[in-house]
C-alpha cells in the first residue's frame, strides 16, 4: 500500500481533529462535514486543493475553523443558495439531507475565492466567555471597593469589554441589568460568586492583531461567520451583543499585546481597579510575547497600592487537552487564586472555594 504524502496527512488529521471537537461541542453539523473534508484531503479532492500550502499553519492558527468560517461568510453573503439550505443560520434545515454534495461543490466553484479567506485568522469574539469571567470581576469589585478600568488583551471586536452590561442567569442565581439584550443562560456549579455586587466601569480599553468594528456591516459579517451555523443560541447571543455594542463605547487598538500593555498599566489612575483580562488567547502568542506580557503586569503589580490595585484574570486551557482554568493574580498582595474551570464557550462553569 502507497504511503500517502505527509503533508496531506497533516491537512487531514487537523480536520478530524477539529471535528471531533465540534462533535463534543455541540455542532454535529459541522462535525460532519469536516469528516468529510478529511477523507477529502486524503484522496486530493478539491478540499486538498483549497488547504494545500498550509501544512506548516500553526496549530492554533485553527485551520478546519478557518476554512468553515470562509465558506459560512459566503452562505451569510448569500452566495451559497445550494448550501444554504442546510444551514440554520441562513434559514435552512441541518437535518432535511446530506450537505456534502453541496459543500463540496461549494469548495470547487469558488476555491480562490475560499482561498483568499483562509488568510484571515478566526475572530469569534466569543460573548459567553464573559460568564467564565464573571466570578473574577466581582471578586475585585468586592476585595477592592472601586471601580474599574478594563485592559483586554486579544480583545477581537470588543464585545467582551461590555460584559458588565450583560444579564446572567443560572439555576437560582442571576447577575446583571434584568433588560439587557444580552442574556446569558449560565451552567454554574460549586459555590457561586457572591452577586450582590454593583459594578461601575470608568474605562474600556482593548488590544488585537487585527481588531474588528462590530459596528460595521463588514465587522458584524465577519464576527458572524465564524461562529458554527447550527448553533443559533450562540448566534443569537452575539448579534445582541453587537447591537449593545452600538450603544456602549469601547476602543480597541490595533498593536502586538506584548508592546502594547506595559504603556497602558503605566498609565493606571488612583482610584480604580485595573483588571487585566483574556480569554482562550495565551495560545495564539508566542513564547517571547507571553514572557513580555507577563513581565510587563508583574512590573505594574509591584506598583500596585490598595488605592491603585491591578488584576490579572484569565480563562485559558491547560495543555492541548486539560481543562480551561479560570484564575486572577491580585496585587498589591501578588496572590495567585484559581477561581475555577471553564468551557471554550465559557457558560458551563465550576467555581472553586475562593
Amino acid at each position: 500500500m502507497a504511503t500517502e504524502p505527509s503533508g496531506r496527512q497533516t491537512l487531514a488529521a487537523r480536520m478530524h481533529e477539529q471535528a471531533g471537537w465540534c462533535a463534543r461541542l455541540g455542532s454535529p453539523l459541522y462535525a460532519d462535514l469536516l469528516e468529510h473534508v478529511g477523507v477529502d484531503v486524503r484522496t486530493g479532492g478539491p478540499s486538498f486543493d483549497i488547504l494545500e500550502g498550509h501544512e506548516m499553519d500553526p496549530l492554533a492558527s485553527a485551520l478546519a475553523l478557518r476554512l468553515m468560517g470562509a465558506v459560512h461568510r459566503l452562505v451569510l453573503e448569500g452566495r451559497a443558495p445550494e448550501l444554504a439550505a442546510y444551514y440554520p443560520s441562513a434559514g435552512g434545515d441541518a437535518g432535511r439531507g446530506d450537505p456534502w454534495p453541496s459543500f463540496i461543490a461549494l469548495l470547487s466553484e469558488q476555491r480562490d475565492v475560499v482561498r483568499a479567506f483562509l488568510a484571515r485568522p478566526v475572530q469569534t469574539n466569543e460573548v459567553g466567555r464573559s460568564a467564565a469571567l464573571l466570578g473574577g470581576f466581582l471578586w475585585t469589585v468586592r476585595d477592592t471597593g472601586l471601580p474599574l478600568a478594563l485592559v483586554e488583551l486579544g480583545a477581537s471586536a470588543g464585545l467582551n469589554l461590555r460584559w458588565d452590561q450583560f444579564r446572567y442567569e443560572a439555576e437560582g442565581w442571576s447577575w446583571g441589568d434584568p433588560s439587557s439584550p444580552v442574556r446569558l443562560a449560565c451552567d454554574f456549579t460549586g459555590p457561586l460568586p457572591a452577586r450582590n455586587v454593583t459594578v461601575r466601569v470608568v474605562a474600556r480599553d482593548g488590544c488585537d492583531a487585527r481588531p474588528i468594528d462590530p459596528t460595521s456591516d463588514e465587522g458584524a459579517l465577519t464576527l458572524q461567520s465564524y461562529l458554527w451555523a447550527d448553533q443559533l443560541d450562540r448566534l443569537a447571543l452575539l448579534r445582541s451583543a453587537i447591537d449593545l455594542g452600538r450603544r456602549v463605547p469601547a476602543r480597541v487598538v490595533a498593536g502586538d499585546a506584548a508592546t502594547w500593555i506595559g504603556p497602558r498599566l503605566a498609565a493606571r489612575e488612583p482610584g480604580v481597579a485595573t483588571v487585566v483580562y483574556h480569554s482562550i488567547f495565551w495560545q495564539y502568542m508566542s513564547h517571547e510575547g507571553r514572557a513580555a506580557v507577563k513581565s510587563a503586569i508583574a512590573e505594574a503589580g509591584a506598583g500596585a497600592t490598595r488605592d491603585q490595585p491591578l488584576a490579572w484574570l484569565r480563562l485559558e486551557p491547560v495543555g492541548r487537552d486539560g481543562p480551561y482554568e479560570i484564575r486572577i493574580t491580585s496585587w498589591p498582595e501578588g496572590q495567585e487564586r484559581r477561581l475555577g474551570e471553564g468551557s471554550p464557550h465559557g457558560r458551563q462553569v465550576r467555581w472553586f472555594d475562593e
